[in-house]
C-alpha cells in the first residue's frame, strides 16, 4: 500500500469558492461580499497567498487571433461532421467492427511530443526534473530527468519524489471534451525501453460527480533495462482503482468508453536519473484473454442469512 502511495502521490485540482467587495454604483461602497465565484484553480504551494484576480482579466483579447481561431474550429467541426456520417471514427462501421489492433501514439515529430504534458514534483516545491524529447532517429520519444525525494520545508507537504507525463485530453470544435472510445479492445499495448526502474501506467476517465476528481485507474510497468525494446501487452481488467494514492475498497472495471488521458508515473522513492523510451502506445483485442475483472469485489455491508 505504501508503494502505490508513492506512486500515485500527486497534486489534485480543487474546487474553490471565493468572495471579493466589488464597487457597486447602485450601492456604493458597501462592506457586504454581494459575489461568489466558482471555478477550477491549480495547485498552490502552502505558505503562497491565492491569486484573486478574476478570470476575465486574464483574458488577451486579440480580434486577428480570434477571427483565425473561428475558422479552426469551424473547420473542425466541418470534419467531424463529415466523419459522423461516414462511420465511427471517421471509417467505414465494418473497418470498424473487425479492428483488432490500434495504434494511438507513436512519436515521429515534434506535433507527436506536443499531445503530451510532462510534470514533477516541482509543481508542489520539490526538486525532481523530467524532459521529454524524440528519440534517435526522431523514432520514439524519451523521457528522462532526475528524481528526488527532498520534501519541501513548508511545513506542510509530507511527501515528494515522482515524476510523470500523461497524455491531452482529446478536445473537438470550439474545445468541447471528447473521450476515447476503447470498448472493442481488452488489452493496452506497450512498446518501450527502460532502465530498470519500475513506473505506473495510469488511465483517468469520465467522472461524473466531483468526489471522483481524483479517481485512477492503475497497473504496474516494469522494465528491465538494457539495449533491448520491450513488448507489453497489459489487460484493462488488470488496471484496479485508486483515488489520491489508496486503493479503494469499491472496486470495478475501467470505462472503456469514456477514456480521458492515457499517463506514466515514476515514485519509486529512488534519488538519481530515469529514462523511459516509448516507441508507440496501442490497443489489441486478444480473443484469447476472457478475463472481465481480476480482482474480487466485497460487499461493504453483507446481508445476514
Amino acid at each position: 500500500m505504501a508503494l502505490v502511495h508513492t506512486f500515485l502521490n500527486r497534486p489534485c485540482m480543487f474546487f474553490r469558492i471565493q468572495r471579493w467587495k466589488p464597487l457597486c454604483p447602485l450601492l456604493g461602497n458597501t462592506s457586504t461580499n454581494c459575489t461568489v465565484r466558482l471555478y477550477r484553480d491549480n495547485y498552490r504551494r502552502p505558505g503562497v497567498p491565492p491569486d484573486n484576480t478574476p478570470p476575465w482579466k486574464k483574458i488577451n483579447f486579440d480580434f486577428k487571433k480570434g477571427v483565425e481561431g473561428v475558422k479552426k474550429h469551424f473547420g473542425l467541426l466541418k470534419q467531424e461532421i463529415i466523419d459522423h456520417v461516414t462511420g465511427p471514427d471517421g471509417r467505414p462501421l465494418e473497418e470498424y467492427l473487425l479492428e483488432q489492433t490500434k495504434v494511438l501514439w507513436e512519436f515521429r515529430s515534434q506535433q507527436d511530443l506536443e499531445e503530451w504534458i510532462v510534470s514533477s514534483d516541482q509543481e508542489v516545491g520539490g526538486k525532481s526534473e523530467a524532459y521529454l524529447k524524440l528519440g534517435r532517429n526522431n523514432q520514439t520519444a524519451l523521457l528522462y530527468g532526475t528524481l528526488n525525494t527532498e520534501v519541501p520545508r513548508d511545513g506542510e507537504t509530507r511527501y515528494s519524489g515522482y515524476c510523470s507525463m500523461r497524455s491531452k485530453l482529446p478536445q473537438g470544435a470550439f474545445d468541447r471534451k471528447k473521450h476515447h472510445d476503447w470498448s472493442n479492445f481488452n488489452t493496452l499495448v506497450l512498446r518501450v525501453r527502460g532502465d530498470g526502474r519500475p513506473w505506473m501506467i495510469n488511465l483517468a476517465t469520465e467522472m461524473y460527480f466531483s468526489h471522483q476528481k481524483s479517481d485512477l485507474y492503475n497497473y504496474f510497468l516494469f522494465t528491465r533495462g538494457g539495449p533491448y525494446w520491450e513488448d507489453v501487452r497489459i489487460p484493462f481488467s488488470k488496471f484496479f482503482l485508486s483515488s489520491k494514492g489508496r486503493i479503494q475498497d469499491g472496486q470495478h472495471p475501467v470505462w472503456l468508453d469514456k477514456v480521458n488521458t492515457v499517463g506514466f508515473t515514476l515514485g519509486d522513492q529512488v534519488n538519481g536519473p530515469f529514462q523511459l523510451e516509448i516507441d508507440y502506445v496501442g490497443l489489441c483485442n486478444d480473443r484469447a484473454h476472457t478475463e472481465e475483472f481480476a480482482y474480487e469485489v466485497y460487499k461493504r455491508s453483507p446481508s445476514s442469512k
